[in-house]
């Protein structure tokens, strides 16, 4: 069980701000650092390609590091406002940078540790001993943001300039420090001592034990499968089915849409039920969802289906955060190790899109292959919950 301290709660409010600004600062910006590296610095696919693995492998380090760091002390709001202070000095780089190499070496060196500050938020708010319906919440916030951002960072784009979406985040770091710094005021009021998170064993010793090897395998996967999937939608809806480019788009929409409502169910549902039998049911739920996408032909059969694929997605990334927080005994290294599941299995979600190119094999094959991995994801969940 993740331990608790002896802090005050803040409010729903205040948390679930601090989730909205976090969410609208990664939809803003992620999506968008390809363009601008294109844009701005002239950068070849290869590049970009190049550049990217870079800042992930930054992104990847810092959220084992700055979580694990922050368990010892007991304290996720002085390093979540770095973190937001990180993010404004990223942007100020990226406008300055007059060249590539400058761009890359401010990615690695500000946007990584930058984009640990999620992940701090959720920490917090375990420690403090918020609930796994609470946690839930604080996620269906964040997806929120993940809904709006895009399309309002594309209008942003369109609008003002690309240099403008620079600004905005800058502007959102800016509140997210603000709404970070009352967070500390009010536990600085109330008096109240920090309590460090961490045991006397080691990150490696916690991380090596069976039951969490066996649960990050099983993540890893779950996310792969989603990511493939989400990533071979729109090229499926137009390649294979024949169907206006927009089809994709909504059903992507519909999914996104779906998985907030998802999430705050799930969340009720974690009262009542494990949460290892939720994330089971999740699977059980991308799996027919998988399946039904290699065999459907028409549109309305492609949105009806996104029903089963927000169920999915609300229990692996809303469900398996709490999950993991319950069987890693450390609030930061839990939400650190969550997190990089999800970066691993984006890497991996390219050996399962690229079964499309196998001769003979097309698009669906992509959804039958994902289908085969929520599987064995699934599996490796059971297999997790029996092993001590």
């Amino acid at each position: 069980m993740a331990s608790t301290a002896p802090a005050p709660r803040q409010g729903g409010l205040l948390i679930g701000s601090g989730a909205l600004l976090w969410g609208l600062q990664f939809a803003f910006l992620n999506p968008t650092i390809g363009l601008l590296l294109v844009v701005l610095y002239d950068a070849t696919p290869g590049q970009v390609g190049w550049s990217l693995m870079a800042y992930n492998v930054s992104g990847f380090l810092s959220t084992l590091v700055v979580p694990v760091r922050a368990d010892r002390r007991g304290d996720y709001l002085r390093p979540m406002l770095w973190c937001g202070v990180l993010t404004v000095a990223l942007v100020t780089a990226l406008a300055a940078a007059t060249t590539l190499p400058m761009a890359v070496v401010a990615l690695v060196a500000l946007g990584g540790p930058a984009g640990v500050g999620i992940g701090l938020l959720f920490a917090h708010q375990r420690h403090v001993g918020a609930s796994d319906r609470e946690v839930m919440r604080t996620r269906a916030m964040f997806s929120f943001a993940w809904v709006a951002g895009p399309p309002l960072a594309a209008f942003i784009v369109g609008f003002a300039g690309n240099r403008a979406i620079l600004a905005t985040v800058a502007l959102v770091a800016l509140l997210t420090i603000g709404t970070t710094t009352v967070m500390i005021r009010q536990r600085t009021r109330a008096g109240l001592p920090l309590q460090p998170a961490a045991s006397g064993e080691r990150m490696l010793e916690v991380v090596a034990r069976p039951q969490i090897l066996v649960l990050v395998a099983a993540f890893v996967l779950l996310q792969s499968a989603n990511f493939a999937a989400v990533s071979i939608t729109t090229l499926y809806v137009t390649a294979h089915l024949g169907l206006d480019p927009l089809w994709g788009g909504a059903a992507l929409g519909t999914a996104a849409a779906l998985e907030i409502p998802a999430l705050l169910l799930l969340g009720r549902l974690t009262e009542r039920v494990r949460g290892s039998r939720l994330v089971m049911g999740a699977a059980v739920a991308g799996l027919g969802y998988n399946v039904a996408m290699a065999l459907l032909t028409g549109p309305v059969a492609l949105l009806a289906v996104q029903l089963l694929n927000a169920a999915f997605v609300a229990g692996v990334a809303g469900v398996g955060l709490t999950l993991f927080q319950r069987v890693v005994p450390r609030p930061g290294l839990a939400s650190g190790l969550f997190m990089n599941t999800t970066r691993i299995g984006a890497i991996l979600s390219g050996a399962l899109i690229a079964v499309a190119g196998l001769p003979g094999l097309g698009y669906p094959s992509v959804f039958v292959a994902s289908a085969l991995v929520t599987a064995a994801g699934g599996g490796l969940v059971v297999l997790a919950v029996r092993v001590r």
